[in-house]
C-alpha cells in the first residue's frame, strides 16, 4: 500500500498488492497455496431432463428458436413484496433498484397460458419426476416419502412468475470420486428459466422457449478442497446424469453454479459456469478475490478506526468546464449525462488494489454501477487507473473542489440524471462493504476465469410452499420398481474401462457423450478388442465429429451396425476409421457402397504379401537411407491402403523383414 510524500504508481500498486497476497498462477498453485488459503468449494449442476412435455404444462420441451423469432411481446416490472417474516430480500432490493422493464419474447409453438403465470400450474410431469428418482438412487441420496412443491423467488425477471417451482426429490447422498468422496445435500427437480436476449440500460429481454422446462438440481456439500477436485466432482455428476441416457445434452441443457470461500471470506456463487473446463481457474481465481478483499478490509480498518461513520462526498462537475479527451466522458457530454466526482477518504491504492488476474477492486464498482444503477461500461475513471484517462491537472482542481486529503482516491463517473442517486448509493454501499471484507454475491463467469458481479445472493428464506400444487406421495414398491431400470455406476463403468485397457485420456468422451453401453454391446456381441473400440469412440470418432458434418441427424447405434457388417463381411476392424467419415456425413448409405466410395478393394493376405520381396528391391533404387527401420516404414506405407480392412496393419509390420 502507498506511503505518504511517495509518488504513487498504480501498476507498482498492483504488483505490491498482488505479491502481498500470495497470489500464483493456477498452474503453479499447489495443496499448500489452497490450504493456506483455506480453499472451499461446492456446487449446484443444473441438467435438463429429456421429456415430451414441459415440467408443469403440456408444452412440448426442447424445442429452440430464434431470438427474433416471437409471436408477441410481453412488458413486466418486478416488485419486492414482503415475506412472512416482514423482511425483504436481499436480492429482490437489489432488482427494485435497477428499475428494470422485462420484456418476454413469446413463441406460441413452446408457451402457454401458465407460462406468462396466467393460468395455475398442471400436475407435475410424471415422465421428468420418475427420471428425477431414478437419478436420486445413482446418486446414493434417500428419496423423500412425500413431494412437496414449493416456491423460489426469482426477481431478476428470468421468470414471468417472480418465483421458480422446484420440489426436493433425495436428500444426504454421495459420488465417488479418485481418491475421495463428496457428500451431496439434495437433488431437486424445477422449471427451468427463460433465456436472456439482451440487457442494456434499464431493458432487459428474454425468450421463453426455455421456459419451464424440466430440470434437475443436484446440490454438493463444499468439500472440494482444490479446484481439480471441483471439475472431478461436476464431471462425475455430469456424467452419473448422462449415464441414464435421459436428459439432453448440447450447449445450454447443462449448467453448473459454483459456490467458493477462502477462510474468513462468505459464499459466494459463481452462475452459470457453461464448460466444465473453466471450473478449476474460476475456483481459483475466486478464491483469491475473496483473499485479496480480507487483504483490503484489513488495510483499511488499520487507516480509518471510525470506520462506522465512513461515507462518500461527491460533487457534480460541469465537463465544459475540463478539457476531457477521454472519449466516454465526451460522450457522456454529448449525451448531457450528469458527471459527478466522488471522494472515497482513506481510499487511496485500493481502487488499484490487485483482485483477479487483469482485475483491481476498482472494478468491484464499476461492475455493480453497471448491474445495479444500470449505467453501461465504461461509466467511471479513477484516479489509480493505469492510463492516464483524465490529466493530472483536471484531477488536482477536482481534488481541490472536494477538499481531499492525502490518503484520499477519487472517481469520476456519469449517467443520466435518474440513475445518479442510484450510482451514487451503489459507490458507498460499495465500500462500506470493503471494510466488512466479501460481499454474499452472485457472479458471471468468464472463459479466462475471471468473474464480475451480478446479483446480491438471495436470502435462505426465498422459499415457501406452492399453495397450487397437492403433495405427491412416493410409495416403496413405486421407488423399487423405477431402481429396476438403473444403469450401471459411472465408478464402476471406469472400472471396467481400465480393466478392458482402454487409454484413459478417452474416458471424458465416452462419459460425456454416454457411449459406454454401446462400447459395452459391441465388445460383448462382436468380440471385438476393447482397446480398439474405447479408442475409435474416445479419437477417430470425437475427431470426425469435429471436422465433419452430418447430412442428417446422426445416430449413434449405426456404429453398431457398422462394426456388424464389417465382422460378418470378415473384414479387419480398422477399415471402420476409413468409413466412420463417410457414414457420419451420409447416415443413411448402405456400408457396401460406403467401401465403393472410400475405394476398398477385397484381397487376401496372401495377395497383399507377395508384394513384399517387389517393394524391397524398389526401396534399393529409390530409398535415400538404406537401413532395415527405413525399409520396412516404407514399404508399410506403400501397403497401408490395400491392407486396411483385409489384415492387421500389426500383422502386415511384422511380416516386413
Amino acid at each position: 500500500m502507498p506511503e505518504k510524500n511517495i509518488k504513487f504508481d498504480p501498476k507498482e500498486n498492483y504488483r505490491i498488492t498482488r505479491e502481498l497476497i500470495g497470489y500464483v498462477p493456477r498452474k503453479k498453485a499447489t495443496q499448500e497455496d489452497y490450504d493456506r488459503i483455506g480453499f472451499k468449494s461446492g456446487l449446484e449442476v443444473h441438467q435438463q431432463l429429456k421429456t415430451k412435455q414441459k415440467l408443469f404444462c403440456h408444452c412440448p420441451a426442447g424445442i429452440y428458436n430464434h431470438s427474433d423469432d416471437y409471436d408477441a411481446e410481453i412488458i413486466r416490472h418486478m416488485r419486492p413484496t414482503l415475506s412472512e417474516l416482514g423482511e425483504y430480500d436481499g436480492t429482490a432490493l437489489m432488482e427494485f433498484k435497477t428499475r428494470k422493464e422485462i420484456v418476454y419474447r413469446i413463441k406460441n409453438d413452446t408457451a402457454c397460458t401458465y407460462e406468462v403465470d396466467d393460468t395455475p400450474p398442471f400436475p407435475i410431469d410424471r415422465e421428468a419426476l420418475e427420471i428425477a428418482i431414478e437419478i436420486s438412487q445413482l446418486s446414493k441420496l434417500n428419496i423423500v416419502g412425500e413431494v412437496h412443491i414449493t416456491r423460489k423467488q426469482y426477481l431478476d425477471g428470468s421468470i414471468p412468475t417472480g418465483f421458480q417451482r422446484t420440489a426436493i426429490i433425495g436428500v444426504e447422498g454421495e459420488i465417488p470420486l479418485k481418491n475421495k468422496k463428496i457428500r451431496l445435500i439434495q437433488l431437486s427437480i424445477e422449471e427451468d428459466s427463460c433465456r436472456e436476449i439482451s440487457d442494456v440500460g434499464h431493458v432487459r429481454v428474454y425468450k421463453t422457449d426455455r421456459l419451464g422446462m424440466p430440470l434437475i438440481e443436484t446440490v454438493t456439500y463444499p468439500d472440494c478442497l482444490n479446484p481439480d477436485e471441483v471439475k472431478e466432482a461436476c464431471d462425475y455428476i455430469r456424467f452419473l446424469n448422462r449415464s441414464t441416457g435421459k436428459v439432453r445434452t448440447g450447449m445450454g441443457t447443462g449448467r453448473e453454479d459454483v459456490n467458493v470461500s477462502c477462510r474468513g471470506g462468505s459464499r459466494v456463487e459463481i452462475k452459470g459456469v457453461a464448460h466444465t473446463k473453466w471450473i478449476p481457474e474460476l475456483t481459483h481465481n475466486e478464491c483469491f478475490r475473496q483473499w485479496a478483499l480480507l487483504n483490503i478490509r484489513e488495510e483499511l480498518k488499520s487507516r480509518i478506526k471510525a470506520f462506522d461513520n465512513w461515507g462518500i462526498s461527491y460533487k457534480e462537475i460541469n465537463p465544459h468546464t475540463y478539457n476531457f479527451r477521454y472519449a466516454p466522458l465526451t460522450e457522456a457530454k454529448r449525451l448531457n449525462y450528469k458527471v459527478y466526482a466522488v471522494n472515497l477518504p482513506g481510499f487511496k491504492g485500493v481502487l488499484s488494489h490487485f483482485t483477479q488476474p487483469g482485475k483491481m477492486f476498482s472494478d468491484e464498482i464499476t461492475d455493480r454501477l453497471k448491474v445495479i444503477a444500470c449505467l453501461e461500461k465504461p461509466n467511471m475513471t479513477h484516479t489509480e487507473s493505469f492510463r492516464a484517462e483524465v490529466s493530472s491537472r483536471a484531477w488536482d482542481k477536482i481534488r481541490k473542489s472536494l477538499k481531499v486529503e492525502a490518503n484520499d482516491a477519487q472517481l469520476i463517473f456519469w449517467g443520466p440524471e435518474n440513475d445518479i442517486e442510484t450510482a451514487l448509493e451503489t459507490i458507498e454501499e460499495r465500500c462500506k462493504i470493503a471494510f466488512e471484507g466479501v460481499p454474499n454475491e452472485t457472479r458471471k463467469s468468464f472463459e479466462d476465469g475471471t468473474t464480475i458481479f451480478e446479483r446480491v445472493l438471495p436470502g435462505a428464506d426465498r422459499m415457501y410452499p406452492d399453495t397450487d400444487s397437492a403433495p405427491i406421495p412416493l410409495e416403496e414398491e413405486y421407488i423399487e420398481k423405477l431402481k429396476e431400470r438403473m444403469p450401471s455406476e459411472v465408478i464402476d463403468r471406469y472400472h471396467q474401462l481400465r480393466d478392458w485397457g482402454i487409454p484413459e485420456d478417452t474416458y471424458t468422451c465416452i462419459f460425456s457423450k454416454n457411449h459406454y453401453p454401446l462400447i459395452e454391446r459391441i465388445i460383448k456381441d462382436l468380440n471385438l478388442d476393447p482397446g480398439f473400440v474405447g479408442t475409435f469412440f474416445g479419437h477417430t470418432l470425437k475427431y470426425v465429429e469435429g471436422h465433419y458434418e452430418p447430412a442428417a441427424e446422426f445416430n449413434y447405434c449405426i456404429i453398431f451396425a457398422m462394426f456388424k457388417f464389417i465382422t460378418a463381411n470378415q473384414l479387419d476392424p480398422e477399415i471402420a476409421k476409413r468409413m466412420l467419415p463417410v457414414v457420419f456425413e451420409h447416415p443413411k448409405m448402405d456400408f457396401a457402397s460406403v467401401l465403393t466410395v472410400i475405394k476398398f478393394k477385397k484381397l487376401s493376405k496372401e495377395e497383399i504379401l507377395k508384394n513384399i520381396p517387389f517393394l524391397e528391391n524398389k526401396f534399393q533404387e529409390v530409398g535415400i537411407n538404406q537401413n532395415s527401420k527405413n525399409k520396412k516404414d516404407w514399404i508399410m506405407g506403400q501397403l497401408r491402403n490395400s491392407a486396411l480392412g483385409n489384415m492387421p496393419l500389426k500383422e502386415l509390420y511384422q511380416s516386413i523383414d
